[in-house]
């Protein structure tokens, strides 16, 4: 069901006369009516492609996304959890205005990219729950292979754990999830190439979607929201190199947490404005002072703002390539360590912690053990399995992964109901395939692993991801 506000409904002591100001100061009374309008109608629906999981049977027609190759306007939203594809990856639900974020990363992205010699570091600050994380993974993928790493953050926990969930269905290795706190990165001098930086805000651009966003929002929260924005900017900005790129994001209009933070930034920590880089002319965007604002009515998604920055002040001395000893491997064998790796598409380094196994791309292994020396990492590279009596049990992010090698495990193609109901956690009946550890799959995508034991399976599908709604009733109601 579509919960989005059918009109604007504010608390006592916030009337709409003072967002309408606020909104005005920020893009012009003209623009501002037209906002404002556009703010009483029904949100829009769109989705984003994962390229690197294309399959034959994923079909979804719509309008293209301007900024956004891989983007999809839906003509309504569907029912996404009783689409196999959203499981495995296939595609994310994101709303197009943030998809912009990603299209102003990839036009700054040559900029800090020649001279490296080494893979690019990128740091996504605020990252749950991984729309932009997949996007900025997409598009880094592209340019870079497997020759850069991605760290995704998030401070609070439970957040983490489903941005850390997303970023495994997604698929990429060379993302690291974590939970810190944005100060724990000051003491990472110049490591980092990019951050971007998409920090809480006051909500302006969710109050089509979120009646929570309009019934907190106040002149008190907008000037509480600014302060904050600056701490965490100033908590990170001694991680980001001299020369690098500090992308700056918000959901929200006005110019106090958008164009007066990105001017604060400049003039107090030592930065210079590049947004105007970035400016190719796509339809309805406004170019503010320092950067870019989405809003509704103008665009068909909601309201995001982004800026873009190139760090002009010292950081102290700027990383090259972290020495660390290489990846634990001493409790597997030489054997078990080579059919690991022939689990994987391209070379990787195996890491065994107890029974558990996983694995890191081996052009960012120092990069990743480094991280996890100095940051609370929830998971990093791909998981491959857990020993259990000298045998490996496949983890059901290995399915996922993006360099998980197909045909390893045998294939058990399901149909819609059958791939639903294995995502409920029920196992299939499989007895015309051979028993022993199976791929499961939709449309020939991977969803994860079950052991088929000849007159019934067991299902490795992960509980914290199986489905919990009545599916039946769902779709006679649809």
């Amino acid at each position: 069901m579509d919960s989005s506000p059918d009109r604007l409904t504010f608390m006592a002591g916030n009337p709409k006369e003072v967002f309408r100001k606020y909104l005005e100061e920020a893009i012009g009374q003209e623009n501002a009516a037209v906002a404002f309008s556009a703010l009483e109608e029904p949100a829009s629906v769109s989705v984003r492609r994962n390229p690197w999981k294309r399959t034959a049977g994923f079909h979804t027609a719509g309008d293209a996304v301007p900024w956004c190759g891989n983007g999809i306007f839906l003509d309504s939203r569907p029912v996404f959890t009783l689409d196999p594809f959203f499981h495995g990856g296939a595609y994310y639900v994101q709303d197009s205005s943030s998809m912009f974020v990603a299209h102003v990363f990839r036009k700054l992205l040559p900029m800090v990219m020649e001279g490296k010699g080494r893979p690019l570091r990128v740091l996504d600050l605020c990252a749950a729950p991984g729309g932009k994380t997949t996007d900025l993974a997409a598009s880094l993928r592209e340019v870079c292979g497997s020759g850069f790493v991605l760290v995704s953050n998030e401070v609070v926990s439970q957040r983490a754990s489903v941005l850390a969930s997303n970023a495994a269905v997604w698929g990429d290795p060379c993302v690291v999830v974590t939970s810190d706190d944005p100060s724990h990165f000051s003491s990472m001098d110049g490591w980092f190439d990019v951050i971007l930086a998409d920090v809480p805000c006051s909500g302006e651009g969710m109050f089509r979607k979120d009646i929570q966003a309009q019934e907190q929002w106040s002149e008190d929260n907008v000037r509480l929201c600014q302060g904050r924005q600056r701490r965490i900017a100033a908590d990170v900005w001694p991680a980001l190199a001299e020369g690098g790129l500090f992308i700056y994001s918000t959901c929200t209009f006005n110019r106090y947490e958008n164009d007066d933070n990105v001017r604060w930034i400049s003039g107090t920590l030592g930065a210079e404005v590049v947004s105007s880089s970035a400016d190719d002319g796509m339809p309805g965007v406004l170019a503010t002072g320092c950067g870019f604002s989405l809003v509704p009515g103008l665009v068909k998604g909601e309201g995001q703002y982004c800026s873009a920055l190139v760090k002009t002040s010292s950081a102290g001395r700027i990383w090259q390539r972290s020495r660390q000893k290489g990846p634990s491997g001493a409790t597997l064998t030489g054997q078990e360590m080579s059919g690991i790796r022939d689990c994987f598409t391209e070379e990787v380094a195996v890491v065994g912690k107890g029974n558990f196994v996983k694995v890191l791309p081996q052009s960012v292994a120092s990069e990743m053990l480094f991280l996890e020396s100095r940051l609370h990492v929830l998971s990093s590279g791909c998981a491959a399995g857990e020993r259990k009596r000298g045998v490996l049990v496949p983890d059901p992010d290995l399915a996922l992964s993006l360099i998980y090698r197909r045909g390893l495990y045998p294939e058990a193609e399901l149909d819609k109901e059958q791939a639903l109901s294995y995502l409920q956690g029920n196992p299939p009946v499989l007895s015309d395939m051979p028993a022993g550890f199976l791929t499961v799959c939709y449309e020939s995508l991977p969803l994860g692993f079950v052991k088929n034991l000849g007159n019934r399976c067991n299902s490795l599908y992960p509980r914290s991801r199986r489905i919990r709604m009545d599916i039946h009733r769902s779709k006679n109601q649809q």
